[in-house]
């Protein structure tokens, strides 16, 4: 127990053991459950012999031990230094006005159904709304194991085709939206910002009227002169608070700037910095005149738009993850109609 004095005084430290002991216990946990499934179902094809019964039972196991089986090779897939930490998102709309605005809100919602999926949690950081639909632009932060690492197959601008709501002549449009991830930093990764290098401004909080209005100038915008970086916050009550969150954002698009700047001659890397518009996506989602959704990068499929929609994204995560390893087009599509 003399090991442990004093662990809890310094929260930071303590919560990063937590999660690394979530970690492992997670990796000793599925290899556990593998094993189990494993000799369900060799027993279950024993029986199977006299017992058509136990031949579907065996059927089901094998299923479930795939399904384990990809969910352990695919945090084998998230190896990389900030795999397992949080993802910080940004969405902003591209040229086209309450088309992409809308576009952009439909992106949100999709990523947040499928962060809710997995159990993580969300934070907030600031939203602009569109003048008339939808959202210009939004940050948030998503809590969980390996959410960066999943989340980073999102980061590009998006490609959406339909009949638009907005347009008296039902006339097909398309729209375009940006979404940049980038890894929450811990104090283990030094990211160096000096004083002279930063504006900071305050300003009153948007959002709804009443007694919920913020009266104080508690929101912050935060620019990095040299990058160019802006981030706001204004989710928080406290300008103290919201000046951490903006702190920690930054911290992490400069990582995410360094990194980008060291695999400046990977195509991946490229991608994401393209222009938010015509020939720049890295996904397309087509709900007319046929349905279909495409990742250009690695050729996954689906014909099931609406379910991708709906945030069902982890074949694009699994076939992203794996074509980033191997360089190679992937052949198999998601279809199911579920």
């Amino acid at each position: 127990m003399e090991a442990l004095d004093g662990f809890w005084n310094d929260a930071d430290f303590a919560s990063k053991v937590q999660k690394e002991k979530s970690l492992l216990e997670n990796i000793v946990n599925n290899f556990t459950n593998l094993n189990d499934l494993k000799d369900e179902f060799e027993i279950l094809l024993e029986y199977s012999k006299e017992d058509p019964d136990s031949g579907n039972e065996a059927i089901k196991a094998f299923f479930n031990f795939k399904n384990g089986f990809d969910e352990a090779e695919r945090t084998v897939l998230l190896s990389g230094e900030t795999d397992s930490n949080n993802a910080i998102v940004a969405i902003n709309a591209g040229a086209g006005g309450t088309e992409s605005c809308d576009w952009a809100a439909m992106l949100y919602r999709m990523i947040i159904k499928w962060a809710e999926s997995k159990g993580f949690k969300l934070a907030l950081h600031d939203i602009q709304d569109g003048e008339s639909a939808g959202i210009k632009s939004v940050s948030f932060e998503i809590i969980g194991n390996y959410a960066y690492g999943l989340m980073k197959s999102e980061s590009g601008v998006h490609r959406l085709v339909r009949i638009s709501p907005f347009d008296s002549a039902a006339r097909r449009h398309t729209s375009f939206a940006s979404v940049y991830v980038s890894p929450e930093i811990d104090d283990t990764i030094q990211i160096e910002i000096l004083d002279k290098d930063l504006r900071i401004d305050v300003f009153r909080s948007g959002g709804a009227g009443g007694q919920s209005v913020n009266t104080t100038d508690s929101a912050v915008r935060m620019t990095h002169l040299p990058t160019g970086i802006v981030v706001n916050c204004q989710q928080e009550r406290s300008q103290l608070k919201n000046k951490e969150k903006a702190m920690k954002v930054l911290r992490s698009r400069l990582y995410d700037l360094e990194v980008a700047k060291r695999k400046a001659a990977s195509d991946i890397i490229e991608s994401q910095k393209s222009d938010n518009s015509w020939g720049a996506q890295i996904r397309s989602y087509v709900l007319h005149p046929y349905k279909l959704v495409k990742d250009h990068r690695n050729g996954h499929e689906s014909t099931n738009p609406d379910k991708v929609l709906e945030g069902h994204l982890d074949s694009f995560m699994d076939a992203y993850l794996r074509w980033k390893v191997s360089g190679e087009k992937v052949k198999d599509d998601d279809n199911d109609l579920d």
